[in-house]
C-alpha cells in the first residue's frame, strides 16, 4: 500500500499529487478495476488472444509501413 512522508512546508495538493504518482505507479487503480467484477477464465483467454492479434496486426503494420519507404 501506497504511503507518503508529508512534510511541514508541503500543501495538501502537493502532497496529494505525490500519493496519486504513487499509486499510479504500483497500478493499484487498474487492479482494482480489473477485480471489480469476476471475468471467467474463458473470457480472460478470449481478451488475451484478441491482444495478441492486435498486437501483432500493429507490427505487421508497421513492418509493412517501414518497407513500403523503401
Amino acid at each position: 500500500m501506497p504511503g507518503i512522508v508529508v512534510s511541514p512546508k508541503e500543501t495538501f495538493d502537493e502532497a496529494y499529487r505525490k500519493f496519486k504518482k504513487q499509486c499510479d505507479r504500483n497500478l493499484i487503480v487498474t487492479e482494482a478495476r480489473a477485480r471489480q467484477y469476476y471475468e471467467k477464465p474463458a473470457e480472460r483467454r478470449k481478451k488475451e488472444k484478441i491482444a495478441t492479434r492486435k498486437k501483432i496486426l500493429k507490427k505487421l503494420y508497421m513492418l509493412r509501413r517501414y518497407e513500403a519507404r523503401l
